[in-house]
């Protein structure tokens, strides 16, 4: 049986990935301006590998009967990822975007070290998998910084 920390970690980073969701497409439709369009673009694609991690997370909760948890349960955490107040800010959301991935990324670092505390090879290879795909997502978005730094 998966420990408490196993099932809190999986709980923290569904409400995330359900959190990065919501403000992934928010800032797709509030972004403006033709440098914009990439961004955008990125952010919708993105919007469903995150919406396929917490079904995948939500999933792993209920195989070890636990429960994702709900939006009355829900505590927001990204504050730099809120959209600016200035639509055509594309560098703003671009850092907002890499504090997401990197908290993602020590989310799914913890889960790794949790799972295989507890002696659970399925969430350990589930939080592994995830764990490549916000390293490519941070990868992708750190080109986009360096090219907005550039201009």
């Amino acid at each position: 049986m998966s420990s408490e920390k196993v099932i809190d970690l999986l709980r923290k980073a569904y409400g995330d990935e359900m959190e990065t969701v919501m403000n992934y497409q928010t800032n797709a439709i509030v972004l403006d301006g033709v440098r914009a369009e990439e961004i955008k673009e990125s952010l919708k694609t993105d919007i469903q590998e995150e919406l396929a991690h917490a079904e995948q997370l939500g999933n792993r909760l209920k195989q070890l009967d636990a429960r994702p948890p709900s939006s009355a349960e829900f505590v927001s955490r990204q504050d730099s990822l809120q959209p600016p107040e200035d639509s055509t800010d594309v560098l703003s959301v671009i850092r907002g975007v890499l504090d997401a991935e990197e908290d993602a990324i020590d989310t799914y670092r913890a889960l790794i070290d949790a799972a295989e505390a507890a002696d659970d090879p399925v969430t350990e290879d589930l939080a592994v998998t995830i764990l490549a795909e916000e390293e490519a997502h941070r990868t992708e978005f750190r080109g986009f910084e360096k090219e907005y730094q550039q201009d």
